[in-house]
C-alpha cells in the first residue's frame, strides 16, 4: 500500500470509528427480495460491524421471500429503501409513472446462469444445440427474450423450470437456469456432479442487479441518509468479501436458519470468482457504482429484444449521484493492498 492509500485508509477508519452513541440515529428500513443469504452479505455486514450507524442509520433489514412483497412495503412508504432485482423493475416503473429510483447497484453483473451437464457443449452459443433448457416464467419473458434475439435460442427449446433440479440432472442433454451463488451448489450435491456454468452476464446480459430502490420523495427530503445508506452498503460489501463475514453471517442464519455454513462459502466464493460485486465500474468507482452508458446499452437491448417499451425516459429511474463516490476505496485498500 503506498502512502497515500495508507493515509486515505487511515482516514475512513478514523471517520467511521466516530461512536454512534453520539448521535442520534435516522431509523430506516430496507426490504431484500428474497429470504436471507449471503447474496445480502454486505448490508448485513454493515449492521453487524456499525458502519451505518457510524454515520446515523439505525437499519432494519427486512428479508423478503415467497409470500413477502417488500416492493409494495416500499410504493406504501412502510420502508425507505428496497432490493431490486436487475433494472427491468426501473424500465417498468418509468412505464408505469412510478416515482421510483435506483441509487446504487452492488452487483456489476446478474448472477443468473444457465447450467449444463459436464463437457455437454463448449460456449455459451454452444446452448443453442441443446434440445432442452429449463427456464422459468419470469426468466421467459426477460433474459430469454434477449437470448432469443441476441444468439438465436428457441421458444421450442424451453421447457418450464419449476425450481426442481431433478429433471435436468436426469437428462445430460439439456440445461438450465439458476444463480452462479446457488443452483451450482444443489446441483453438485444432489446429482452428484459439477455442472458447467454459463454467466449470462457475459454474454452480453448487461443489466446491473442486486440494486437499491427509494422513491424520490425519500431521495428529496433524506439525502443525508440516502448517502448514509448507499455509501455504508459498499463499505459493507467491501467487508463482507475481503474482511471477516463471520458476523454478518452469524446475523443471516439468525435470519434464515435454513441456510447453512457450506452454502455461504460458496456464494461468497462464486461472487468473487465471477466478479458478480466488484468488476467493471466498480473496480475505478467503488463497489455500488452505476454509469449511464451501461444502462443505456442495456435498455437498447431490451427494446431491440421485446421486453422494454421504446421510447421511454429510462434514466428518469436512475440517480448517480449517490453511488459513484468511491467512499468504499479507502477500505479496500486496507484489507486487500490493491
Amino acid at each position: 500500500m503506498t502512502p497515500k492509500t495508507l493515509l486515505a485508509a487511515t482516514a475512513a477508519a478514523a471517520a467511521l470509528a466516530v461512536p454512534a452513541a453520539a448521535q442520534d440515529l435516522t431509523p430506516v428500513g430496507f426490504g431484500t427480495n428474497w429470504v436471507a443469504q449471503a447474496e445480502h452479505g454486505g448490508y448485513y455486514q454493515a449492521v453487524a460491524d456499525g458502519t451505518y450507524a457510524a454515520c446515523g442509520l439505525d437499519v432494519t433489514i427486512v428479508p423478503g421471500g415467497p409470500q413477502v412483497n417488500n416492493r409494495a412495503q416500499l410504493l406504501a412508504g412502510k420502508i425507505q429503501f428496497h432490493m431490486g432485482g436487475n433494472v427491468l423493475q426501473a424500465f417498468s416503473a418509468v412505464a408505469e409513472e412510478i416515482p421510483l429510483k435506483v441509487v446504487a447497484a452492488h452487483f456489476q453483473k446478474e448472477p443468473q446462469v444457465i447450467m449444463t451437464h459436464p463437457g455437454a457443449v463448449g460456449s455459451f452459443e454452444g446452448l443453442t444445440e441443446l434440445p432442452t433448457l429449463f427456464i422459468g416464467d419470469n426468466g421467459f419473458q426477460s433474459f430469454y427474450q434477449w437470448m432469443m434475439d441476441a444468439y438465436g435460442f428457441t421458444a421450442e427449446q424451453r421447457r418450464p423450470y419449476t425450481f426442481n433440479p431433478a429433471p435436468f440432472i436426469a437428462d445430460p442433454q439439456s440445461g438450465q437456469q439458476g444463480y452462479v451463488t446457488s443452483e451450482p451448489f444443489a446441483v453438485e450435491r444432489e446429482g452428484g456432479f459439477e455442472p458447467d456454468v454459463y454467466l449470462i452476464a457475459d454474454a452480453g446480459f448487461t443489466s446491473y442487479a442486486t440494486t437499491v430502490e427509494a422513491m424520490a420523495s425519500t431521495i428529496e427530503e433524506m439525502p443525508e441518509a440516502v448517502k448514509c445508506f448507499v455509501e455504508g452498503s459498499a463499505i459493507g460489501w467491501t467487508r463482507y468479501l475481503y474482511g471477516d463475514p463471520s458476523a454478518a453471517n452469524d446475523l443471516i442464519q439468525a435470519d434464515n436458519p435454513d441456510m447453512s455454513d457450506e452454502q455461504i462459502a460458496f456464494s461468497i466464493e462464486a461472487m468473487k470468482e465471477y466478479g458478480i460485486v466488484d468488476s467493471g465500474a466498480a473496480l475505478e468507482l467503488g463497489i455500488g457504482a452505476m454509469t449511464p452508458a451501461k444502462v443505456k446499452d442495456f435498455y437498447d437491448k431490451m427494446v431491440a429484444a421485446g421486453v422494454a417499451e421504446p421510447g421511454l425516459d429510462f434514466m428518469s429511474a436512475f440517480d448517480f449521484s449517490f453511488a459513484n463516490t468511491g467512499a468504499a476505496m479507502p477500505v479496500k485498500w486496507e484489507l486487500t493492498g490493491e
